[in-house]
């Protein structure tokens, strides 16, 4: 699936580009949040190794597991109702095939992680916010999990 490029769309508002190019890929708010509540559990880990398909923002390297902090707009939490809205919005033929690009890279990317060992963890955005104590000791229940 091709990736649509920006540059023949405009934004639906100053507001809204702004707000988007504001946008981190490393070290936001759920991942700060999550890693503080990882280390607190005493859990070490290694961050955004360029090495491991799609550069995973937290890695438990001798429990061979990998977590994602997925944001919810990016990653398509929702999809069907968020797909919908942005059918109604502003510049929907270009965010529609955006997100479901990523989609598909996160499904792919997970693929080749779990043929190389691994394990992944994916947590949504808003989940981490909400209470990332909780969050930490479900990732942290799956680390000790003995795996098949």
């Amino acid at each position: 699936m091709k990736v649509p490029r920006y540059t023949e769309f405009q934004p639906a508002s100053r507001n809204a580009s702004d707000i988007k190019k504001k946008n981190r890929s490393r070290d936001t708010k759920a991942e700060m949040l999550l890693r503080r509540a990882l280390w607190k559990l005493g859990v070490r880990y290694r961050l955004h190794v360029a090495t491991l398909p799609g550069k995973p923002d937290i890695i438990i390297a001798k429990a061979r597991v990998v977590i994602f902090c997925d944001g919810d707009f990016w990653h398509g939490r929702n999809w069907r109702s968020r797909k919908a809205k942005l059918a109604r919005g502003a510049n929907a033929a270009y965010w529609i095939p955006k997100i479901e690009a990523n989609i598909q890279r996160d499904r792919k990317k997970t693929r080749e992680l779990e043929q190389l060992g691994w394990t992944v963890l994916r947590f949504w955005e808003t989940d981490i916010l909400r209470d990332p104590q909780s969050v930490a000791e479900s990732a942290l229940n799956m680390v000790l999990m003995p795996r098949d």
